[in-house]
């Protein structure tokens, strides 16, 4: 690896090879040869004096491009689609004169970035599906285990380490069907010509609309797509950028939450990302156990979530049926939002298949609030003794004031419960009181709901993807 030039972080540290080969230039300039190819074999259905040999010529070649002579071609032509159709036509003499025919650059651009979108969605889908499997286990191993629920930031009232992994997964699987429309409507540009008008190809066919539809039907079907965009300019709308980046975006908004819940964790205690036997937490102290892959999560998903407004103001700024200010813009943030999605998806795969939990330190925690929590459960058997709800609904607020105080103020631990069995205004026993403090009792339908959402929405998509659900990740660093 050279060491004396600029090499992007994603390529080094984070992509994964898929996803850097769908975006890479092998994979263009393949693409590009496909679609002349396509071109070729629709023209000549269509009645074009193109000779089977001539296609022959060209599929013979579509795979080992003469990347030489294209760039030695393009640093005298200034064009890097024209260069690489001399180059296609020096390996391919008698088919030279065919290839391109009736085509604008768009034709292979345009065309090959909507190809490569739809590889990318797909490979996205398949690691969305693996972390989306990885939580699922988890969620259904602690389902029963309570926790503390946080509203404001503040320990609110009991769910279930389960029951929070479903929000995650929810916010994800919300991702998955956004993900799946979006490529499901990728259209393919088609043959449009220089303005979208199509003028060339009425050229060509002598004025034969009918034969210019079926040839574009023909190269759609020949690429795999059931749709073709209606009506273009030079190319087609640069909001379909923006709709896939988006997509792509809402992927790093569930990510950066999922990490930053588990930072928050890993802060309590709680819980931790997994964390190798000679990993390294700190330069200067040795005892860390920092998060560092869900920050690195929340770092890329924030890089992911701003990208999206290059694609933004690139459809909002392409004049009349185009301007070239899009593509170097486009160049960079289309394939980087993928990088970055890709990225992310690998960290969660490495983090979610390892997670800890720390039940111990998680009962601790709950039982320091539960008192607080269990005020309404211990009114209620109070009042059934005989006593005054209003009466002991306002001990209450004054005992539980003054417990607080004590934890705040004072460092001390949380008293409620011996100050309401010493109140003779309670008749309560501490065994009656703490009868009361089961955190199982206070989760409501917390483990229910895990199996629900298990059964009916995590587990159709699990069972259609059995391979994308099998997934690990090893990481680079």
């Amino acid at each position: 690896m050279a060491h004396d030039k600029y090499i992007s972080p994603f390529e080094t540290r984070y992509a994964s090879g898929e996803m850097q080969y769908i975006f890479s230039e092998d994979n263009k300039f393949r693409t590009w040869r496909r679609l002349w190819i396509a071109l070729a074999k629709a023209e000549q259905a269509q009645g074009l004096p193109i000779t089977d040999a001539q296609i022959a010529e060209l599929e013979a070649h579509a795979d080992d491009i003469n990347y030489e002579d294209a760039v030695r071609r393009e640093k005298e032509c200034r064009h890097d689609v024209m260069s690489h159709v001399y180059a296609y036509g020096l390996q391919c003499p008698g088919a030279k004169g065919i290839i391109h025919l009736g085509a604008t650059s768009c034709y292979v651009g345009d065309n090959t970035d909507v190809i490569v979108m739809r590889q990318g969605l797909e490979l996205v889908q398949k690691k969305l599906v693996g972390v989306l499997a990885l939580l699922a286990k988890f969620a259904a191993q602690y389902k029963d285990l309570p926790c503390l629920a946080y509203t404001h930031g503040q320990p609110a009232q009991l769910t279930t380490v389960g029951k929070r992994a479903t929000l995650w997964m929810n916010e994800l699987y919300m991702d998955w069907e956004e993900l799946r429309h979006r490529t499901a409507g990728l259209a393919l540009r088609g043959a449009k010509g220089t303005t979208g008008t199509q003028a060339s190809f009425m050229e060509l066919f002598e004025g034969d609309e009918q034969k210019i539809r079926a040839m574009e039907a023909d190269i759609t079907a020949q690429l795999g797509f059931d749709r073709v965009v209606p009506v273009s300019g030079q190319t087609y709308s640069r909001k379909v950028d923006f709709q896939v980046l988006s997509a792509l975006s809402g992927i790093g908004q569930s990510a950066m939450k999922l990490a930053t819940d588990l930072r928050l964790l890993a802060n309590f205690k709680e819980m931790e990302e997994p964390f190798e036997k000679n990993q390294i937490g700190s330069s200067a102290m040795p005892y860390k156990r920092n998060p560092m892959r869900s920050e690195r999560v929340c770092a890329l998903a924030r890089y992911l979530m701003v990208d999206v407004l290059n694609p933004a103001f690139t459809a909002g700024t392409q004049w009349f049926e185009r301007t070239l200010d899009d593509s170097a813009n486009k160049r960079i943030a289309v394939a980087e939002a993928f990088l970055a999605a890709d990225s992310i998806l690998n960290i969660l795969l490495n983090v979610c298949d390892g997670l800890v939990v720390y039940p111990k330190v998680i009962r601790a925690r709950v039982m320091a609030e539960l008192p607080f929590m269990a005020t309404e459960t211990i009114l209620m058997k109070a009042v059934k003794k005989g006593g005054d709800r209003q009466e002991l609904h306002e001990r209450l607020r004054r005992h539980a004031v003054a417990a607080a105080a004590q934890v705040k103020e004072e460092g001390l631990p949380n008293d409620m419960i011996r100050r309401v069995e010493a109140d003779p205004a309670f008749g309560l026993s501490r065994e009656e009181i703490e009868a009361e403090l089961r955190p199982e009792a206070f989760t409501g339908r917390s483990a229910h709901q895990v199996e629900e959402f298990l059964k009916t929405v995590i587990a159709p998509v699990l069972a259609a993807h059995p391979e994308a659900a099998a997934q690990h990740a090893e990481l680079s660093v």
